[in-house]
């Protein structure tokens, strides 16, 4: 068996289970993945030990708990320790109803991912379900594969890590390879390349590879062509700035209905939830779900549906332009539209201490950074937060670095983490909290973070145990609303995040009537999810208010338009294709 090969590995002592489990993993992945069978718990960690030195990828590890099985719970939270990154799930029989209080706990703690029902049959799907969906994110964690974009360039160097990052949680297929390897070398050498300027992007999904050297957004978005901006004549029903969780929601609903719908992504999509290493409160994933995959399937779903997007194009300008509004985007077109959903979200808060501003994409991240995780292999790491985000960046990192630090301002997390992360938090051997921690400098070593430095809040000097050393720093505090470029008329308060509804005055002539509840003050012009004073951050809330806002697109529009052939939800008419037309033209 070729090396590279990934493992899927099974221990348990049940012989019913061993027997079910190996015959249908055998069956249905043998031709790529290695199943490996263990008759007990030492058996599996044994083997676990050996793949660990030999190097080899695992990417599954099963075990079992149930009346023929006790010891599969402890046997997945010391699996950990030997193949942290590999997903863990743990197996359960149909029925045995009584262990369902011990298994959930246990998950809650960390000893498993998710869990499965052992097949009761052939082509069980809802079982090879469950496996797809582990493999699927291991393998988008990994970076392997499929390269659709070859990326060189330097290590450390904050464009290209914004590039791969972008990339990967786009879903475009993109391999990493530094200036000076062999791939690189091998690479340049065959285009005739001779100190291009870096970074380099090749695409090869294309006819002959296309390269672009040191590439703007816009470069990127035109070469990759997935969209185009539409026609200068047509008009949309609405216009959705964002593509995080509330703007794809809002496209799904919006599209759905009939509306001519725009979405406009200037970066990737999901927002802060799409660098989410897995999400496990929202509704309906009950194993959970990484938020990069949650977004692709949204934007996947917009777009059948009709919606049109236009990515790595940023939002400049809002004009009023008689009964419609212009949006002005960074590649110089501007879109007509009749309404205006600002989904733009926030960015995180950052920390204004140069010697770490200096160190961005050199040790120093701004949010989760899905794809630096694997470079944190073995290494030491600090994350800076007390929210969810801050929480599953220090879960998804603890599988790949030696030791994860949480630092927390504030003298608890009970106030802004989920109760189920500070469990899973707890529960992980190589996670450190310290809470009423603030960051106030760093140390680099070759021009790559060595060591943070940190006190207590309020302070500008370390205490005597106050320098931490770490390879990496991700940040994720506070919130800095993305509103620049919408025009003084749209009221704020003052951390700049959109008023709405009740929240804003309407004596000032812009609106003759009371607003919606997520209508600016700024009439046709809505704020949903993080973007708005008020909004509650969670990825399910976010949703609401996407799907919430199209209820309100359905009054204006009847209220400020010519004769509509919108119907009001639920209510049935005209095929959607027909009623696009009509507004669209």
């Amino acid at each position: 068996m070729d090396p590279s090969t990934p493992i899927m590995l099974i221990a348990t002592p049940d012989p019913v289970s061993a027997h079910v489990l190996g015959d249908e993993l055998r069956r249905r992945y043998g031709a790529d993945y290695e199943v490996v069978l263990c008759a007990d718990h030492a058996h599996g960690r044994a083997v676990l030990e050996g793949l660990r030195r030999w190097n080899r990828p695992v990417a599954l590890i099963l075990g079992c708990y149930g009346p023929d099985d006790r010891g599969g719970l402890e046997f997945l939270r010391r699996a950990y320790g030997y193949h942290p990154a590999a997903k863990r799930g743990v197996v359960v029989t149909w029925g045995d109803f009584e262990s369902a209080p011990t298994v959930f706990k246990a998950i809650s703690q960390g000893y498993a991912e998710f869990v499965i029902i052992r097949p009761q049959g052939v082509r069980d799907e809802e079982f090879h379900g469950a496996i797809t969906d582990a493999l699927d994110d291991w393998h988008l964690a990994q970076g392997s594969g499929f390269e659709a974009v070859r990326l060189i360039g330097e290590m450390g160097d904050e464009r290209t890590h914004a590039l791969r990052d972008s990339l990967s949680r786009n879903h475009i297929p993109v391999g990493f390879h530094p200036v000076g390897s062999e791939t690189a070398a091998g690479t340049l050498e065959s285009l005739g390349l001779h100190n291009p300027e870096l970074p380099v992007l090749v695409l090869q999904f294309t006819a002959s590879p296309r390269v672009l050297e040191n590439p703007s957004d816009l470069e990127i978005a035109e070469a990759i062509g997935v969209t185009q901006p539409p026609p200068v004549d047509k008009i949309f029903d609405v216009v959705v700035v964002g593509a995080g969780p509330s703007g794809l929601a809002t496209a799904v609903y919006a599209s759905s209905e009939g509306f001519s719908t725009m979405v406009v992504e200037g970066d990737a999509v999901g927002g802060q939830a799409g660098t989410s290493s897995l999400i496990r409160n929202y509704p309906g994933f009950s194993r959970g779900v990484s938020g990069a995959h949650l977004a692709y399937r949204s934007f996947h779903q917009a777009w059948t549906l009709g919606a049109d997007f236009l990515f790595l194009r940023k939002v400049e300008g809002l004009n009023v332009a008689g009964d419609l509004y212009e949006v002005s985007i960074s590649d110089g077109s501007v879109v007509r539209c009749r309404t205006v959903v600002v989904a733009t979200g926030a960015d995180y808060r950052r920390v204004g201490i140069p010697e770490l501003e200096d160190l961005v994409g050199r040790g120093v991240f701004y949010g989760a950074t899905v794809s630096e995780a694997p470079s944190m292999a073995g290494k030491q790491v600090c994350v800076v937060g007390g929210g969810n985000s801050a929480g599953q960046a220090v879960l998804h990192l603890a599988k790949y670095a030696r030791k994860v630090i949480l630092l927390v301002r504030g003298p608890t997390l009970s106030a802004s983490m989920s109760d189920y992360l500070i469990s899973q938090l707890e529960a992980t051997r190589n996670v450190v909290i310290r809470c009423s921690t603030t960051i106030i400098g760093a140390r680099h070593q070759d021009g790559f973070l060595a060591a943070v430095k940190v006190g207590p809040p309020g302070t500008a000097l370390p205490t005597t145990d106050g320098e931490i050393e770490a390879s990496g720093l991700f940040v994720l505090i506070g919130s800095v609303p993305r509103t620049s470029w919408l025009p003084p008329s749209v009221k704020r308060d003052g951390a700049g995040f959109l008023l709405t509804g009740a929240n804003h005055d309407t004596n000032d002539g812009q609106l003759s009537r009371q607003p919606m509840a997520l209508e600016t003050s700024l009439p046709g012009i809505f704020a949903i999810g993080d973007v708005r004073r008020g909004s509650i951050k969670r990825v399910a809330t976010a949703v609401g208010d996407g799907a919430t806002v199209v209820s309100m697109l359905h009054t204006y529009l009847a209220e400020h338009s010519k004769p509509s052939t919108h119907p009001s939800p639920g209510e049935e008419t005209e095929p959607v294709d027909q009623r696009r037309d009509v507004h669209s033209r």
